[in-house]
């Protein structure tokens, strides 16, 4: 047993052996951990942090305290004293459609710095990540780069589908309602039977919404353990995996295995391979550079486009599509998917991963025969692929010369033209749309909703969902400098960069100009001459901030371009 005065032997020091194990000095830190029950034994072990985005604001996150705990006990069995502590998450879909949505992208970065600091201020040894919401999860996921302890990251879960009506219903359809309601395509009544059957439970929205994108691209990371992403939040499988979180960090601080060894660019080609693949989020295309970003590695929108042009859709997943992340799980989930692209030679298979194998040794012994679902395939073979490329395209020219993105599962045409209705923000863009203002062949216009000039880059699933429910996603196009919810589907083009706030060419557009799209050749063109662009541009004069204190303020001022992920930095 260790002593208070005899520091731990061994051949490389940890963090802990500084702040709780280097003699008489640490003997007020030790005083405040016996205060909390802890014993000279456990003092004597590797110290883990256990962080969660536990709270009472969303159902993503409202039953990660007990995910934590089964990690706390894999800790425990595996050799480790587990400190649990907490971090925020903001909710997408309730601050959806208002100016609290503008927290959600500064979230990410909340989170990201609050987890470091308390790993690093508590000397910690290592770290389980659980979390449940859009920007938890790359947000934890960017804290473990930073940090390069040995972690591993835990996912809350999916919700399952409700049942309206004799079908499967997301939050998605909730949203879509609305404009369904103004359409009269459904009546108030229908809407309340529909409000309160989407949602049965606890989990993240069930869909191949964002946060279950960012699931799937934790496993194809390798920072995360398989069939995490997939597994419901209800499955009582979850508590021998979060069991197996604990235990595996446990053995990655054993074989001195961190995140920087599993984040190589290898590994963040795998994600994106994997998120095209499924029709996953364009959010994606923010987070999976940011992360990056934290271990030193430059990935680019033309990364990612390179990436989309050669690896096929396979995964019939909302909004797309028919099925949700339960159905995935069913179907074999992320290994499914990553099976059917090593054995194409379409992702890496070398990458180290958190079981401390490498993905194709993950992969090696499964086998999936026959359909995924007895309603249909959810994942096809390649060679039956519901779409020769992925689902996300990058598309550039005079209007967004950084560049812009859109996902195109489930979207039918691949070009449009037409007039541009300009918005300066989201709500006036919304109540355009509500009173039936919008019509066929429009190009609706919603700038100074970029990183900077909203600031936090809301995203706009209020207006696209509306639109959807009108039956208008695919006969008007939507473009941004803010970005989309992974429920959004239609002709919505995002991430438009530079954004108006910096004058980028968005700022300049005028009602009735003309803008075209080409997505086999990833071009978005304002239809106006450059003579004029620069006209209109010397008689532009940026806009005054939005907020001038407090964190908004604080995060416009850092946050970069969304072309680059919208890191502050």
């Amino acid at each position: 047993m260790v002593t208070n005065n005899t520091p731990m032997t061994q051949a490389k020091p940890r963090p802990s052996d500084i702040v709780y194990r280097a003699g008489y000095a640490r003997a007020p830190a030790r005083s405040y951990m016996r205060a909390m029950g802890l014993t000279d034994e456990d003092l004597a072990k590797p110290i883990i942090g256990v962080a969660s985005s536990w709270n009472e604001a969303t159902p993503c996150n409202v039953h990660l305290n007990r995910l934590a705990g089964w990690a706390k006990e894999g800790v425990g069995a595996g050799g480790g004293t587990p400190r649990e502590f907490t971090t925020i998450a903001v909710t997408d879909g309730i601050s959806m459609g208002y100016e609290g949505m503008k927290a959600s992208l500064v979230s990410r970065e909340v989170i990201a710095d609050s987890i470091e600091l308390m790993i690093f201020a508590h000397g910690y040894d290592a770290l389980v990540g659980v979390a449940g919401c859009d920007k938890s999860l790359p947000g934890t996921i960017m804290a473990m780069a930073r940090l390069n302890v040995p972690s591993v990251f835990v996912y809350g879960g999916t919700i399952m589908p409700g049942q309206w009506q004799g079908k499967d219903v997301t939050v998605q359809d909730v949203f879509e309602s609305v404009g369904a309601v103004e359409a009269g395509r459904m009546t108030e009544a229908e809407q309340k039977e529909l409000e309160c059957a989407a949602c049965p439970g606890e989990g993240s929205c069930g869909g191949m919404y964002t946060a279950n994108t960012m699931a799937c691209a934790s496993e194809a990371l390798g920072i995360a353990l398989p069939f995490s992403a997939s597994m419901p939040a209800v499955a009582g499988e979850r508590t021998e995996l979060c069991r197996w979180a604990g235990s595996s960090v446990m053995s990655l601080l054993e074989k001195d295995i961190r995140p920087r060894d599993i984040l190589t660019r290898q590994a963040f080609e795998n994600a994106v391979a994997v998120v095209v693949a499924i029709g996953g989020s364009t959010n994606a295309a923010l987070h999976l550079p940011a992360i990056a970003h934290e271990v030193g590695i430059e990935l680019t929108l033309d990364d990612i486009d390179a990436i989309a042009r050669r690896v096929p859709h396979i995964a019939d997943m909302r909004p797309g599509g028919r099925f949700v992340q339960s159905d995935l799980h069913a179907a074999g989930g992320a290994p499914r998917v990553m099976k059917e692209l090593l054995d194409a030679g379409l992702i890496h298979g070398d990458c180290m991963t958190v079981t401390g194998r490498t993905m194709a040794e993950n992969l090696k012994d499964l086998v999936f025969d026959g359909p995924s679902s007895v309603n249909g395939d959810v994942v096809v073979p390649l060679d039956r692929a519901l779409e020769p490329v992925g689902t996300m395209v990058v598309l550039k020219g005079n209007l967004a010369p950084e560049g812009s993105v859109m996902k195109t599962s489930g979207v039918k045409k691949t070009a449009h033209s037409g007039p541009a209705r300009v918005f300066d923000r989201e709500e006036d863009a919304f109540e355009a749309v509500r009173r039936r203002e919008i019509t066929s062949g429009d190009v609706v216009v919603i700038r100074h909703e970029g990183p900077k000039g909203g600031p936090g880059m809301r995203e706009m699933l209020a207006v696209t969902a509306a639109l959807s429910g009108q039956g208008m996603d695919e006969e008007v196009a939507l473009i941004t400098d803010g970005r989309f919810s992974g429920a959004t589907r239609g002709f919505a083009v995002g991430h438009i960069s530079p954004e108006a706030a910096v004058g980028g060419p968005i700022a300049l557009i005028q009602n009735g100009d003309t803008i075209s799209f080409d997505l086999p050749n990833r071009q978005i063109q304002l239809e106006v001459s450059e003579e004029e662009l620069q006209r209109r541009l010397s008689q532009w004069t940026a806009p005054e901030p939005k907020h001038t204190t407090g964190a908004l303020a604080k995060y416009a001022r850092l946050v970069s371009s969304a072309a680059r992920g919208a890191v502050c930095s």
